[in-house]
């Protein structure tokens, strides 16, 4: 599992930091979150390909977080691509992404699965699933939470053996935590199941836009790493409070509640030249503090 940072500016880019965008690989598969201009060219720099991109989550509709859209898509059908993509939005996300196609002239080589984001699970895999949540800001705007399915324990084949349980689709149900039956025999998933070997799933919070507040504690708890925007210092809590964006000492203050491992600060307000003190303020609540940098990336080990 590795996180990237394709853009960290908000707003405005900069001749440093492009608008923020956020790529999460795993298990071969890229999801983007958020889509500003200049995506598509930060994947090429960080060596993230769009070609694996089967979700993209859009967290609001104003500008410095969707613009990007067309132009990775045009690029995707330039080069060929042919199944389909789901892409996750606000309220009126299929109809925004048929006028951002008509007005670019171009023509899909796959379908798109446009679909509303709602409070909840949007998407569940075997390994995965990826939850959204409401936050407060000026528009409808939503935050993530990508969870890796946590592991219960090991299959002993060995203990299923000397139980002389033959191998196939019953081994695979006593892992699933099952219990079978054999040759008028009941066989449960404590027999053949090493807990011991039990570990929790890699746990990824990303928190655009929004006015930092307990709305969301319970979803971003015990997070392994927590993407929060960090509009602000401080000195401009009023602005905060009037965009309902966040202040770096607010954001820390809310990962040390949610007992997060790591916090990474994103949407940097490109008036803020004195970047440290941005984390400087966030490490007074919170240690475990980072401003992402463009391109940073971090490989996020299991549990």
């Amino acid at each position: 599992m590795k996180l990237v940072f394709l853009g960290t500016s908000g707003s405005t880019p900069t001749k440093e930091r492009g608008l923020t965008s956020v790529a999460l690989q795993f298990d071969g598969n890229v999801f983007l979150f958020d889509c500003p201009e200049g995506t598509q060219r930060q994947m090429m720099k960080s060596k993230t390909s769009y070609m694996k991109i089967n979700h993209v989550f859009i967290s609001h509709f104003h500008a410095d977080h969707f613009l990007g859209l067309p132009g990775l898509l045009a690029t995707m059908a330039i080069h060929g691509r042919t199944n389909d993509l789901n892409i996750f939005g606000p309220k009126g996300i299929e109809k925004k992404i048929k006028d951002l196609i008509k007005l670019s002239e171009f023509k899909l080589s796959f379908e798109i699965k446009a679909q509303e984001i709602k409070k909840g699970i949007i998407v569940k895999e075997n390994n995965y699933s990826i939850t959204a949540f409401p936050l407060k800001h000026e528009i409808e705007c939503h935050g993530f939470v990508f969870k890796e399915k946590d592991k219960e324990g090991e299959f002993n084949r060995a203990k299923a053996e000397a139980l002389k349980i033959p191998a196939g689709p019953l081994y695979s149900k006593l892992a699933e935590g099952k219990k079978i039956k054999f040759e008028g025999k009941t066989f449960s998933p404590e027999q053949v199941m090493d807990y011991s070997k039990a570990r929790k799933g890699r746990k990824i919070s990303i928190v655009f836009d929004t006015l930092a507040n307990n709305s969301y504690l319970k979803q971003i708890e015990e997070s392994d790493i927590l993407v929060h925007e960090s509009s602000f210092l401080e000195e401009k809590k009023a602005r905060a409070l009037e965009t309902l964006h966040s202040y770096a000492k607010q954001v820390g203050a809310l990962a040390e509640k949610a007992k997060v491992k790591k916090l990474y600060l994103i949407h940097l307000s490109p008036r803020i030249k004195e970047i440290e003190r941005i984390e400087n303020e966030a490490r007074m609540e919170f240690a475990e503090s980072f401003v992402a940098k463009d391109l940073d990336s971090i490989e996020i080990m299991q549990n």
